[in-house]
């Protein structure tokens, strides 16, 4: 292909929506090649999201955010999504779409003339084994904490443990996502399209079956805990949504880290609002806690 020998100007809109991200390299190159008169009219790009990042050599590669961009695709109506390779499987999550996962910007535009192989099947999606966690099981003794687990698993409450260094309180919290519900579709849907976002997903995964355990050092940030910075992201309230955070050494978190949790914990979201922007993510978690009676630790 080549790139036409006048002025291409890209438009995206709307306009007073903040862009930023390698995931329109794809769909500007395509849009180029139609528009250049590269590709046949009659294939030119209709009701299609594309999305991906093109190396010098023309290659596609994996980019952050896939499910959820399939996800607003869908509910806008499109049929069809061109992804990485590696981002096939995720975007095949979301249902009512054919997902074509390709390797180089000629796939792509092939997809375009008709050259299409069969969209990627994703299996049925069901909550499957949420594999080999830690399992409270293996806890002998500790009736008392275990007890208090099983009550804040039950009921959704949040739980603090106090005791001396040694006593089991970070082994116990760590066991507790195994002792909740299976996550259903819907919540594994919403778990992995923050994890997506955030690019925290393994390469070639698909849906998040284990519910989430976050564990932020007491030096976190407030904008760590309920998110923000520059370009808005999730903190770690947002990313145990579904799941647990679980803040050990309570007392050493600043006041103001404390403070920000209030918010989540009561309205089970949090709005981070900047000068250009107010965003909403979701932080619907199991909060447990855990401290040393003193400062000294043992008294």
């Amino acid at each position: 292909y080549e790139f036409p020998s006048r002025r291409v100007t890209v438009n995206l809109s709307p306009a007073q929506l903040r862009k930023g991200g390698t995931h329109f390299d794809l769909p500007i190159a395509l849009g180029t090649l139609a528009a250049s008169g590269q590709l046949p009219a009659e294939s030119r790009p209709g009701e299609v999201c594309a999305l991906g990042e093109l190396a010098l050599d023309g290659s596609v590669r994996p980019v952050s955010g896939v499910l959820a961009m399939a996800d607003t695709a869908r509910r806008r109506g499109l049929k069809n999504i061109i992804v990485p390779r590696g981002n096939a499987r995720e975007a095949a999550a979301i249902g009512g779409l054919s997902v074509w996962g390709v390797a180089s910007l000629r796939e792509a535009a092939g997809l375009l003339q008709g050259e299409a192989p069969a969209p990627w099947d994703e299996e049925a999606l069901e909550p499957g084994e949420e594999g080999e966690g830690e399992d409270l099981g293996d806890v002998r003794g500790q009736e008392l904490a275990r007890r208090a687990l099983e009550i804040a698993a039950a009921g959704g409450h949040s739980l603090l443990m106090i005791g001396p260094p040694g006593s089991g309180k970070s082994m116990l919290a760590r066991r507790l996502p195994g002792i909740l519900p299976p996550l259903s579709i819907e919540e594994s849907v919403e778990v992995t399209r923050i994890y997506s976002v955030c690019s925290l997903l393994p390469p070639g995964s698909s849906l998040m079956r284990a519910r989430p355990m976050r564990a932020p050092h007491h030096t976190a940030t407030p904008a760590a805990l309920i998110g923000g910075g520059g370009r808005s992201k999730p903190g770690e309230a947002t990313l145990a949504h579904r799941g647990v955070l679980f803040m050990d050494e309570l007392p050493e978190f600043s006041r103001e880290a404390l403070e920000a949790l209030r918010q989540p914990l009561e309205d089970r979201r949090v709005s981070v609002t900047r000068l250009r922007e107010t965003v909403v993510y979701p932080a619907d978690f199991t909060w447990i806690a855990a401290m040393n009676p003193c400062p000294c630790g043992w008294s």
